[in-house]
């Protein structure tokens, strides 16, 4: 198994922070506001950090599924199983338990 560079995870991450950030933003401007400034900073606050990582496992768009096998999640991003296990060790480096 080919391990992923620090830079295509910090990739995923700044993509998918995006995504969430954009997502955030139209339903809680003010909790938006907060996580821009933490991620700007490289410092998410624990609550911010916790909506990241409930954020990117709800929204686990490619499940490897076939369309017979399982549910199809549509959404604004591609989201993988791996790229949510690469957030969830992206906070958890940050210090944040999730």
């Amino acid at each position: 198994m080919r391990q992923r560079t620090g830079s295509a995870d910090r990739r995923t991450v700044e993509r998918l922070v995006a995504a969430w950030l954009a997502e955030t933003e139209r339903h809680d401007p003010e909790a938006a506001g907060e996580a821009r400034d933490g991620w700007e900073r490289d410092a998410l606050s624990d609550r911010s950090a916790q909506d990241l990582a409930t954020w990117v496992t709800a929204r686990v768009t490619d499940t490897g599924f076939t369309e017979d096998e399982g549910p199809y999640v549509a959404g604004p991003v591609r989201i993988t199983p791996a790229d949510k296990d690469t957030v969830h060790a992206w906070l958890r480096a940050r210090g944040h338990a999730v």
